[in-house]
């Protein structure tokens, strides 16, 4: 299930969001030029780290790894991306968001269950 259009569609989206509360963290933390460097600078460096560690021939990804890295380590990497995501979110003052945000998370990793598993093995 974890490479199904459907539940691919649905991480891309999710990624999408947490970006943004990267982004939306920095803007309610800071004023001026800091604010903007925080809002650009944090969805960027979480960007180049999803995208660089990756283990190799992943079937939910393009199966390319600039830097490749275990299993274990790629879904730590991810359970803290959207971990980081939903308390960036909290701590913004957007509990109802964080909450909902978690919470598609983890049924996202539920359906993904298979991708687990895979990403344990390797």
């Amino acid at each position: 299930m974890g490479s199904n259009p459907i539940n691919l569609a649905l991480r891309f989206i999710l990624e999408l969001i947490a970006l943004f509360a990267f982004g939306y963290w920095g803007w309610t933390q800071h004023e001026g030029l800091m604010r903007f460097a925080l809002v650009i600078g944090l969805p960027l460096l979480a960007m180049v780290l999803w995208g660089t560690f990756a283990v190799p021939n992943d079937p939910s990804r393009s199966g390319n790894a600039p830097v490749p890295i275990t299993g274990i380590i790629r879904l730590i990497l991810e359970l803290v991306f959207f971990g980081v995501a939903v308390w960036f979110l909290f701590d913004a003052g957007q509990i109802t968001w964080a909450k909902v945000l978690g919470v598609v998370v983890l049924i996202h990793y539920l359906i993904s269950y298979d991708r687990i598993i895979w990403l344990l093995k390797k």
